[in-house]
């Protein structure tokens, strides 16, 4: 009787970190290969990198070379805290997350969770930021040498690693929790007040810490920058410093207390991770209903929105209007801009110095001015219309409908303007009427509307030609804060050309307000929305001409890559 005799089958390759390494890096060659402007905005990028990381290296470093241990806890525990503060929250405000692994795609591969987590976490230091701060946080190394010796040096080695580690679980649990948050339409609420509140804590400490600088006793914060030391944000950056001033206990404390604090970011990035997975694997498209096929086409306006034409232009003011609110993306855009438009212009106005024209030129008085004021205006109304710079780039793929449609260019960019506006000018009266309030001139909430609307209505003119011109490609993820490989660079030099721009055709309000006097605050509302609006209108007609040529160009542009 024969026996079958089977060869043993070989076991399965354990999946490590160094195989999601070798992912991103030849998805990353991938996306680069063809694509020229991708490669020179990437290296324009790691030089900006580079000289960041040099900058900050000889600021850690100085307190070293100077041999001034007092200042050298102060320098670690705030310029280290700063760093993680940073991580956490510019993630969620400019730049997003590089998404080149997009852990959606990994939904229906056999991978335990801990895997995944691991090698996603491990792809993620493989980026031009974290190289940075490596380089630049190095510098604390020098200093904990100088004044300890190699074990203090070899300590502060150990931590800056682990404070790295630290900065990226943050972000990446940080904008894992909230995309999730941002899905759920009945949670938005809630991630809005989250965002608001965050952002609040920051106007109190900014008074403070300007109040600070102005006295400049030192010594007075060494105690807070003890505490701060044994906190997260501050333990890795202080272990060696401690092991310097001759507190050699402490530094297996502070380490483990980054231990402990990275173990914990990993566990709560894993099951954001995983919630984000099975909702992106089981979403799908929502049943039609019965017997809507024939209804009118009224029915599908939003009711606020009953008033718009019934014509393509309203349509697409009702698509796009209702888009803003909807999808986690755009939602997040909506809070930053919210947020940031409230508090920075109070931050600015209340802590900072005013200005007045003379015959001796500029002169700073201490508090605020219409001066002041205006270039308050000027920034939030920037930040309002960059918002745009890209707005191609949320349809992706779905733009190809309107390129069949044959919609004009000048209808297309007008009634997305429109749109967006629906949800920026209400928070225009806001931010004018509440800023005037706070500073105690209510005869200054023309100045303010003026110079906003005047500066919303040019940064809409530059954007919309920057998001014909220079328009990218967002990842197909549930993450709103998610980014393609290369695109976070493209995205920082598109927001900081747009920003400038925008801010130079603006600069004739603030002119204004310099030379005027008290006859601007009269003129600034009607002289500001006039010269917004033409702007705006000026732009759409410009800029729709281009995009009427370069409809299929933009198209493969914004259509994600595979």
């Amino acid at each position: 009787m024969a026996v079958a005799v089977t060869a043993p089958t070989a076991p399965a390759r354990r999946v490590s970190a160094r195989y999601f390494v070798r992912l991103k890096l030849r998805v990353m060659g991938n996306n680069f290969r063809g694509q020229g402007w991708r490669i020179a905005l990437f290296v324009v990028g790691s030089v900006v990198g580079l000289w960041f990381a040099a900058t900050g290296f000889f600021l850690f470093a100085a307190p070293g070379l100077a041999g001034g241990d007092r200042y050298a806890m102060l320098v670690a525990a705030f310029g280290g805290g700063l760093v993680v503060l940073g991580w956490l929250l510019l993630p969620l405000v400019f730049f997003g997350v590089d998404e080149t692994l997009d852990p959606a795609r990994f939904a229906l591969l056999p991978l335990p969770r801990r895997t995944l987590v691991t090698g996603l976490f491990a792809a993620a230091l493989v980026s031009v930021p974290a190289v940075a701060v490596l380089l630049a946080l190095a510098g604390l190394v020098v200093t904990a040498g100088a004044l300890g010796g190699w074990s203090a040096a070899v300590v502060q080695a150990v931590g800056v690693l682990a404070g790295l580690l630290l900065c990226v679980a943050a972000a990446r649990a940080v904008t894992s929790a909230f995309a999730t948050m941002l899905r759920s339409r009945r949670v938005r609420d809630l991630a809005g007040v989250l965002l608001a509140a965050t952002a609040a804590l920051f106007g109190p400490l900014q008074l403070a810490a300007m109040a600070a600088l102005r006295h400049a006793q030192w010594d007075r914060y060494a105690s807070v920058a003890t505490v701060v030391g044994w906190t997260p944000f501050g333990a890795p950056w202080t272990a060696g410093i401690d092991v310097a001033l001759g507190r050699v206990w402490a530094a297996p404390v502070k380490l483990l207390i980054t231990a402990l604090t990275v173990v914990a970011l990993l566990a709560w990035w894993s099951r954001s991770l995983e919630s984000a997975m099975v909702g992106a694997a089981s979403s799908g498209g929502a049943a039609a209903r019965p017997g809507t096929t024939g209804t009118a086409v009224a029915e599908f306006l939003p009711r606020m929105l009953r008033w718009l034409p019934r014509d393509r232009f309203g349509a697409l003011v009702a698509r796009e209007a209702r888009y803003w609110w909807r999808d986690a993306r755009r939602r997040a855009n909506l809070i930053t801009l919210a947020v940031v438009g409230l508090f920075v212009p109070a931050m600015v106005n209340v802590g900072g110095a005013g200005f007045t024209v003379d015959e001796q030129g500029f002169t700073a008085t201490g508090e605020s001015s219409p001066v002041l004021v205006s270039l308050s205006m000027l920034f939030v109304g920037v930040l309002a219309a960059v918002t745009l710079a890209n707005q191609f780039g949320f349809d992706g793929s779905a733009y190809a409908a309107h390129v069949v449609a044959g919609v004009p260019g000048k209808v297309e960019l007008r009634a997305r303007m429109a749109a967006f506006s629906l949800y920026v000018l209400p928070l225009v009266v806001v931010v004018s009427v509440v800023l005037a309030l706070i500073l105690g001139e209510p005869g200054w909430v023309g100045v303010t509307a003026g110079s906003l609307l005047a500066t919303y209505g040019a940064g809409l003119a530059v954007n919309t030609h920057l998001s014909v011109l220079g328009p990218y490609a967002l990842p197909e993820t549930s993450n709103p804060f998610a980014l393609n490989s290369g695109v976070g660079v493209a995205r920082s030099f598109l927001t900081a050309l747009s920003m400038l721009a925008s801010a130079v055709v603006a600069i004739p309000m603030v002119v204004a307000a310099a030379l005027l006097g008290d006859v601007w605050l009269w003129l600034a509302l009607p002289v500001g929305a006039a010269y917004g609006l033409g702007a705006a209108l000026l732009g759409a007609y410009l800029a729709g001409d281009v995009l009427d040529r370069r409809q299929p160009e933009l198209l493969a542009a914004v259509t994600p890559r595979r």
